[in-house]
């Protein structure tokens, strides 16, 4: 699934205005403008095998770093500004080196931003139409690297994209 599509079906969910989509891209540290964002939020035209792939100017590409971004937007726009603890450094390193990475940061931020608990993940997850234990939850919520990390795939994260959408747009 490409960072656009997780944008446009994130937006969808949360049922998120443009003027907000702004907002929470310059909290994240991403200054776009109301036009940039519904370029974002278009859909690239399918390439074919035999064609070239042309830059369309109505659309921008949404990389890792900006999604990161918009993400932690999200959690500020929700949670509100938090001061830095002092043994923390202040500028972080971005989370996401791989596009293997995309959809665990994903689930992670969006559980912090939204205040879910591993439960209402699992309802969210339920209702999106897959169910999971606890464990194979926590795998995919821990740090790469960590003996029991487990991949996020794309239908996971879609499959709670959609849980979000029923969850708060019903």
């Amino acid at each position: 699934m490409e960072n656009n599509d997780i944008l446009i079906r994130l937006r969808y969910a949360l049922d998120i205005k443009n003027k907000d989509m702004v907002e929470v891209f310059k909290l994240g540290g991403v200054e776009v403008t109301k036009e940039e964002v519904l370029k974002i939020l278009t859909k690239a035209k399918e390439e074919s095998e035999e064609e070239e792939v042309v830059e369309d100017e109505n659309h921008i590409k949404c990389n890792n770093k900006m999604l990161e971004s918009f993400l932690n937007g999200l959690i500020t726009h929700k949670r509100g500004k938090q001061d830095p603890k002092p043994e923390q450094p202040a500028d972080t390193e971005p989370v996401v080196q791989q596009k293997d990475h995309v959809n665990n940061m994903l689930l992670k931020k969006l559980k912090v931003a939204l205040q879910l608990t591993t439960e209402d993940m699992l309802d969210v997850l339920h209702d999106g139409g897959i169910v999971v234990s606890k464990g194979e939850l926590g795998a995919i919520l821990r740090k790469p690297g960590h003996r029991n990390y487990k991949e996020c795939g794309d239908n996971f994260a879609r499959k709670f994209l959609k849980g979000l959408a029923v969850k708060y747009r019903s």
